[in-house]
């Protein structure tokens, strides 16, 4: 397959249905929203998103042996599961200082991550790759003297600005891993790039561990890769990929909701601009509460002045001070 300069794909109901659940989702996680999640909950999405992104290509650390590796201290195992580790905590380290469609920080990027592992980190293959299943060739990678213009056409693709962000990401991903560009590490470029791309528009996506529904569902990852190698359209791959980071969305709402005080909740819910509500509407924005916890958030904000109440029952109407 010969990447022109925008890759082939279909826009499906699927596709549609779950972007809009993502934008619906996204919404929710505003800046407000990311900005009360506490340094203890984004090094813990982080750790997540390291221990499943190398689980994946089959290093053994666990998410308590790579939480002492961040800390500095001592892991006893072996020597290339720990350098992985480390080599991953200092790409992420390094997360903001990458342009999404800059083909200089993606090989830099890669270089971090695949130092001390392989002799080219760093640098586009230079040899004919596939990827075997038991006695069959799953996958034969474009020849490598393909790549480097195959690439450059990738991130001229990236440049376009009419193309949905959500979208993109999914089509790079695969399209990364169809073009194999590295002798290894491509895996996980895909999905760390992945990343890379979306926290452009979405700044919630460098704190969301994607990678460990991904690591859940390895076989659905790799037959939407499959799929979208038969049809010759990223398709398959792009419904797989909208779908893990709707459910990722969900999970991290569902913690925060759980996590959150009323009081981070109240300053929330005002900053979205009410100057008149009810319970109901409170609800609708906080999804997952009780109304026995909506009810004890809005008492607390008459309390604070935040707002009055008045009518009673399941008339009461709320109005901003």
């Amino acid at each position: 397959m010969i990447l022109s300069k925008k890759p082939p794909y279909d826009i499906t109901p699927t596709i549609l249905k779950r972007i809009n659940a993502i934008a619906e989702k996204i919404g929710e996680v505003n800046a407000t929203y990311l900005s009360k999640q506490s340094p203890q909950l984004r090094k813990q999405n982080r750790i997540k998103t390291i221990q499943s992104s190398l689980q994946i290509e089959g290093n053994t650390l666990t998410v308590e042996q790579i939480t002492a590796l961040i800390e500095n201290k001592r892991v006893i195992g072996p020597e290339k599961d720990v350098l992985e580790v480390l080599n991953a905590i200092r790409v992420y380290e390094k997360l903001n200082s990458y342009t999404y469609h800059s083909e200089k920080d993606f090989l830099q990027a890669h270089k971090v991550l695949m130092s001390g592992l392989i002799s080219d980190a760093g640098k586009y293959r230079n040899q004919g790759v596939g990827i075997v299943k038991g006695n069959d060739i799953e996958h034969l990678a474009p020849p490598y003297q393909n790549v480097p213009y195959l690439m450059k056409d990738l991130f001229e693709y990236l440049k376009d600005e009419d193309e949905l962000t959500l979208i993109k990401s999914c089509v790079f991903h695969y399209e990364m891993e169809f073009i194999h560009p590295f002798i290894d590490g491509n895996g996980r470029m895909g999905r760390l790039w992945q990343t890379v791309i979306l926290k452009n528009d979405y700044p919630i996506f460098e704190y969301l561990p994607f990678e460990t529904l991904i690591s859940a569902t390895q076989d659905e990852y790799y037959t939407a890769l499959s799929l979208s190698d038969k049809s010759g359209k990223s398709t398959p791959f792009i419904e797989y990929m909208l779908g893990v980071m709707e459910r990722s969305l969900a999970e991290l709402l569902n913690y925060n909701n759980r996590i959150f005080k009323d009081i981070d909740r109240l300053e929330y819910f005002l900053n979205k601009g009410f100057r008149e509500f009810t319970r109901k509407d409170y609800m609708n924005v906080f999804k997952d509460i009780s109304s026995a916890t909506a009810s004890r958030d809005l008492k607390k904000g008459i309390e604070l002045n935040l707002f009055i109440s008045s009518g009673k029952l399941n008339k009461t109407k709320y109005i901003v001070n």
